[in-house]
C-alpha cells in the first residue's frame, strides 16, 4: 500500500491565512511529505474561483521540486482544455527537468462551467479539445517532431527544445464517471479517482477497479513507471487519537470544504464517514479502512489532508501519524494475511 499527498489549493479569504501563507504551509508539506515517506505530491489546477488556488501547478511544484528530494511531483490534473498544449508540454517537461525526473503527469478535461465561462470556452467542446490536446502533449513529451492538423491546432515540424529526463513520463487521467473507467484501461494509461465524487459507496470501489484493471490488461500496456500503481484512489484523510478527536479537527473543516464546491454532492463529515469514502478517524478505524481498501483492489492513495482550512500544525500531526502509526499496522496485517494464506 502507497501513501500520497493531494491539495485542491481550497482558499477560504474569510480566514486569517492569505494566499502566500497558504502556499507556504503547503511547500513546508512537501517537505514533509518527503522527510516521512510519502509517494508523490500532487496539487489541482483550478480557475476563477477560491475553490482552488494554483492555477498553474507546474509553476508551484517547481517551487516544491527545489525543496525536496525523492518525492514525486505532479498536477491532479492539469485541464487540458484551458491550455496550449504546446505550452502545457514545455512547462511539464520543464518540471520534470528541475525536479530529477520526479513528475507524475495527471490530465483532464474540466468540469466546473464558471472555469470554461472564464476561458469563453463551450463544455460541449471539452471531450474534443482534451483529446487533441492530450495528444499532442504526449507526443511532444516522448520527444517527437510533430506535424499534426487538428480541429484546434495546426503544427509544422514543432518539437521540445527542453525534453523531460524520463523517457516515458507516467501519465493518469481522472474521471468523474465510473462507467468510463474501463475504456480509460484500454488506452493504458493510469486512472485517477475520487470515490467521494463519483460513487454511492465503499461497496462499489472493488467493480470499478476490477473494471479498470479488465481494460488496462487488454490493452498490454506496460506497468507504470517509478514503482507507481496504475490506479490512485483520492480521499480526504484525517488521522487522530479517537473518533471524537478527528471530528473535532476535521468535521467544520470538511464542510467547509463541501460547501465551498460547486455543483456538487453535498455530503458532509457524517455522510462521509456513513458511505466509508473517506480515511478520516482514529488510528485504529483508518488502518481497518486501509485493509479494506487493500481487498478491494487499491494499493495506492491520494490522501487529501489538507482541506476546508485546517489547521497547519493538524495537518502535518495527521500526516505523521499516518506514516508513523497507521501504515506500520497496516503493513504487519498485511504481512500476517500473506502468511496465513
Amino acid at each position: 500500500m502507497k501513501l500520497s499527498l493531494l491539495s485542491i489549493v481550497d482558499h477560504y479569504p474569510e480566514l486569517p491565512r492569505d494566499v502566500g501563507g497558504f502556499y507556504r504551509e503547503l511547500l513546508e508539506q512537501a517537505e514533509l511529505g518527503d522527510a516521512l515517506g510519502y509517494k508523490a505530491y500532487f496539487v489541482a489546477e483550478h480557475h476563477f474561483h477560491q475553490y482552488g488556488a494554483v492555477p498553474n501547478p507546474a509553476l508551484f511544484l517547481t517551487a516544491a521540486a527545489q525543496r525536496t528530494r525523492r518525492i514525486l511531483l505532479g498536477p491532479a490534473v492539469a485541464v487540458l482544455p484551458f491550455s496550449n498544449p504546446l505550452t502545457a508540454a514545455e512547462d511539464y517537461a520543464m518540471l520534470d527537468t528541475l525536479s530529477g525526473g520526479r513528475l507524475v503527469l495527471g490530465i483532464g478535461s474540466g468540469y466546473l462551467k464558471h472555469e470554461f465561462a472564464g476561458y469563453n470556452l463551450d463544455p460541449a467542446e471539452k471531450r474534443e479539445r482534451f483529446d487533441e490536446n492530450a495528444a499532442i502533449l504526449t507526443r511532444l513529451l516522448a520527444g517527437e517532431r510533430l506535424t499534426y492538423k487538428g480541429r484546434f491546432h495546426d503544427l509544422r515540424e514543432v518539437a521540445l527544445n527542453v525534453l523531460p529526463l524520463q523517457p516515458r513520463v507516467p501519465t493518469f487521467l481522472a474521471v468523474l464517471r465510473k462507467e468510463i473507467v474501463y475504456h480509460v484501461g484500454r488506452q493504458g494509461v493510469g486512472l485517477f479517482t475520487v470515490p467521494y465524487g463519483s460513487l454511492s459507496g465503499f461497496d462499489e470501489i472493488a467493480p470499478m477497479i476490477a473494471e479498470f484493471r479488465r481494460g488496462r490488461r487488454e490493452s498490454g500496456a506496460a506497468p507504470m513507471p517509478n514503482g507507481l500503481s496504475d490506479h490512485i484512489v483520492a480521499l480526504h484523510t484525517y488521522v487522530a487519537e479517537t473518533p471524537a478527536a478527528a471530528r473535532a479537527a476535521a468535521g467544520e473543516a470538511f464542510n467547509r470544504y463541501v460547501a465551498s464546491r460547486l455543483y456538487a454532492k453535498r455530503h458532509e463529515y457524517e455522510d462521509i464517514q456513513r458511505n466509508g469514502l473517506s480515511l478520516m478517524g482514529s488510528v485504529d478505524e483508518v488502518v481497518d479502512r486501509l485493509l479494506a481498501l487493500e481487498e478491494a483492489g487499491v494499493d495506492h492513495v491520494m490522501t487529501l489532508q489538507n482541506f476546508g482550512g485546517i489547521r497547519a500544525q493538524d495537518v502535518a500531526r495527521s500526516m505523521r501519524m499516518m506514516m508513523e502509526e497507521v501504515m506500520p499496522r497496516v503493513e504487519a496485517r498485511l504481512a500476517e494475511r500473506r502468511r496465513a494464506a
